[in-house]
């Protein structure tokens, strides 16, 4: 089964009212949830990781800063703020260092990130190289791949990286259709996460935040009722 991650983010920042969202879904099944650290004050963000630990949910922060300073600064916060999970990033030589030792697992991008909001660069070919390439390093559990966000088919750069990863593979960005929650489960990516969509309402649910989280989690539980 592919996990759902539900991110509290919409346009790479996570969205204003983020503590309102959460609590709106907090009794639902939901096991994993993240968001960025910017859009949102510190003093939110700690309210946040709280209240998810709290409900004993894993807690990811999805880094996108376009700067190796930036970057270190969002992996810092990610340490301070005491999530479990740092996913995204393109400068791991320089994140490794900050992150030894600290608990937290780490899912780089692989391939070539360009752009805010971040998009995937690079034949399969290309990605799959990073992904084996990054995956092979200490300190890196995992990668958080952008494969809707290619110009090309996503399925076969989410086959690519799933067999060249050492570790669990999340398919992050863009995804809205059972079409591509059922892709990603039968390719065997670990999870897939959704943001936007759910807050700009395009999954075919209602148009609360909770409406379409209870979609995207019993998507999930159909896809993998259809790999079995």
């Amino acid at each position: 089964m592919s996990a759902f991650i539900f991110m509290l983010t919409h346009h790479d920042s996570t969205v204003p009212n983020a503590l309102a969202v959460y609590d709106e879904i907090r009794d639902t099944d939901l096991q994993h949830v993240g968001f960025k650290d910017i859009g949102a004050s510190r003093e939110t963000l700690e309210k946040l990781v709280r209240r998810m630990h709290e409900d004993g949910r894993t807690v990811y922060l999805e880094v996108v800063s376009v700067s190796a300073e930036d970057e270190l600064r969002s992996i810092m916060a990610a340490r301070e703020l005491g999530v479990d999970v740092v996913m995204g990033g393109t400068h791991v030589d320089a994140a490794l260092p900050v992150l030894a030792q600290s608990g937290l697992r780490y899912y780089p991008f692989p391939g070539r990130i360009v752009g805010h909001p971040s998009i995937l660069e690079g034949s399969v070919e290309e990605i799959a190289s990073s992904a084996a390439d990054l995956s092979s390093r200490p300190g890196v559990h995992g990668l958080d791949l952008l494969a809707y966000r290619h110009a090309s088919d996503a399925e076969p750069i989410i086959a690519a990286v799933v067999a060249a990863c050492a570790g669990p593979v999340v398919v992050a960005g863009s995804i809205e259709t059972d079409e591509q929650i059922r892709a990603v489960t039968r390719l065997h990516a670990w999870g897939f996460t959704i943001g936007g969509a759910i807050f700009e309402g395009l999954l075919p649910a209602g148009p609360s935040a909770r409406a379409q989280v209870e979609w995207a989690l019993a998507a999930a539980d159909r896809a993998d009722a259809q790999s079995a």
